[in-house]
């Protein structure tokens, strides 16, 4: 029997994923909402599988709290903040469904969704994605996620869905195909989307944030979108190499150029030190972003190489599978 699936007299069980850090406020009307969806979806099993980054609020207490009253919900609580996409990861590979849909906690993507989601599953798509049609923030920031997914989008090799985070559907298959990574700054979004899977994505309209905080900001943008850009591609690698080799041309000609004005003319160059010295910082410049470019990179090879954990899971709160399991069988006839 393949890994995740149950027997047919068995309901299909589904993972709902949900990273958090600090979402006190958002947990019991999370749990409530995907209370509701289970109920409407009685022909599947469902577990709630929270992985915690070390909240520094009540977070963790307040689902060891739900998680006594509800053997459905599991979670996992990180020795420190390992960021999110890692906390991503390991939830994905921890979850025992036969898919799992990954939501955040701050209800802005709406669960209500998950019944389309099931629905194309059924359909046979490995993986099923929202596209965020509207959102509700400055343009500031809708400019800077639009450059985003267009950046990321031209320097993937394989195509990676536009206006899509995180709330997405992924069959069992995909996620045995990323326990075989070993990737300390994974870049899931592109990583799922390089497997080839059948997929398809269906629009909705982000919601505001009704508690708590935004973890995300423009520096955490900025870098998801560098893992982004070297996880996905060596593009970047490439265009370094013809802009050097292009610009030793150009500099070859224009040495060449000056030396036979310099022989066979009178003219004197043009002094230009003020273009010069502009020239050499813009060159300064440029090598700095370059060099910083292929740190990036050789970082990442170190880091891959250097091996260890992706994450530390130092308190777990779960039932074992089978009990679990009969649990939810329990509760849907």
């Amino acid at each position: 029997m393949t890994a995740g699936v149950f027997p047919s007299s068995r309901p299909q069980l589904i993972t709902i994923s949900i990273p958090v850090y600090n979402e006190e406020g958002n947990i019991d009307r999370l749990l409530d909402r995907l209370n509701s969806l289970a109920k409407q979806n009685h022909e599947y099993a469902f577990e709630f599988l929270f992985t915690d980054n070390a909240s520094i609020d009540g977070t963790f207490a307040k689902l060891a709290e739900r998680a006594a009253s509800d053997p459905r919900i599991r979670v996992l609580r990180f020795s420190r903040n390992f960021g999110f996409q890692r906390s991503t990861l390991t939830n994905l590979l921890n979850a025992r469904g036969d898919a799992a849909i990954q939501i955040d906690a701050d209800l802005q993507d709406p669960p209500e969704l998950i019944t389309q989601f099931l629905a194309k599953w059924r359909e046979g798509y490995k993986v099923v994605y929202g596209v965020r049609r509207r959102r509700i923030e400055n343009w500031i920031w809708r400019l800077a996620r639009r450059l985003h997914y267009r950046v990321i989008a031209a320097l993937s090799d394989v195509p990676v869905p536009l206006n899509a985070g995180e709330f997405r559907l992924i069959d069992r298959l995909v996620i045995q195909q990323l326990e075989t990574y070993a990737d300390h700054s994974p870049y899931l979004r592109g990583l799922i989307a390089s497997l080839g899977f059948p997929q398809i994505g269906i629009p909705y309209d982000r919601s505001k944030r009704l508690a708590g905080k935004s973890k995300f900001n423009f520096t955490k943008l900025l870098t998801l979108s560098i893992d982004g850009v070297c996880s996905q591609s060596t593009k970047p690698l490439h265009y370094i190499t013809v802009f050097g080799i292009s610009t030793s041309i150009v500099s070859i000609l224009l040495a060449i150029g000056y030396l036979i004005l310099y022989l066979f003319t009178t003219i004197n160059a043009p002094r230009g030190f003020t273009t010069l010295v502009l020239l050499m910082l813009a060159s300064i410049g440029i090598n700095a972003a370059f060099v910083g470019m292929l740190g990036e990179y050789v970082g990442r090879i170190y880091n891959n190489v250097r091996g260890g954990p992706t994450t530390i899971v130092v308190d777990r709160i779960e039932s074992p599978p089978d009990e679990q399991r009969s649990d939810r069988i329990s509760a849907v006839q």
